[in-house]
């Protein structure tokens, strides 16, 4: 059975790195599911890979500890188990700010209870700049709702809405002017409210199910 492990090398930063690591890890039977490049800048870079791995993870950090490239190889926490799932507010700032407020105070409520839940928050305005957001966080590592907090939106915003609710992400709007109630999965008029209802839509110690309520906007 595997394990889901965190891994951070520091390497010397030339040409090909990544691959020789990658090589080493898949001969380990490691099955990578993240990877971040920090520190891009300098003679040395910190890599973070978070690796479903079967086998033993002192093995793997010594073969990579052997190669000429790397400096020092170091099993972490895996950012899912220190920071779980992200919920992410975009949208105008007051509107942002109070979502803010209903959901880290639910997420604190879930997270006592032995649950990881983070908020993620960003102030935008305009139709291109929202909408490339909406898209950006469906290749969001462990996001798994977003709420959309503002008074009017629509156009690329609501196309936008559209393709990430294909890729499995809950969308949350707020009662707004705009195209994009009529395609979000939730539409609250409070925000407060609406930061709550998302913490408790995905949090496992919360027995709220958006797929069973009977109506979609309160």
């Amino acid at each position: 059975m595997s394990e889901k492990i965190g891994i951070l090398v520091r390497v010397r930063s030339e040409l090909g790195v990544l691959h020789q690591l990658t090589g080493v890890i898949a001969k380990h039977q490691g099955n990578i599911s993240s990877v971040g490049i920090i520190d891009e800048s300098g003679p040395e870079v910190r890599i973070y890979f978070e690796i479903d791995l079967p086998g033993s993870s002192q093995a793997l950090l010594g073969a990579l500890q052997a190669l000429p490239v790397v400096h020092q190889a170091e099993a972490v926490n895996t950012l899912g188990r220190i920071y779980g799932k992200r919920i992410i507010v975009v949208g105008g700032g007051a509107q942002v700010g109070q979502v803010a407020i209903g959901a880290i105070s639910e997420a604190d409520r879930h997270n006592i209870r032995g649950e990881h839940i983070s908020v993620d928050t960003i102030p935008l305005v305009g139709e291109q700049p929202l909408a490339d957001a909406v898209r950006a966080v469906g290749r969001l590592p462990r996001a798994r709702a977003l709420v959309l907090a503002g008074s009017l939106m629509g156009g690329e915003i609501e196309k936008a809405v559209r393709e990430v609710r294909e890729q499995g992400l809950l969308v949350i709007s707020l009662n707004m002017a705009g195209s994009v109630p009529d395609v979000a999965d939730l539409v609250v008029t409070d925000p407060v409210q609406a930061g709550v209802m998302a913490v408790m839509a995905v949090a496992d110690t919360a027995k709220f199910n958006v797929s069973r309520l009977k109506k979609r906007t309160f």
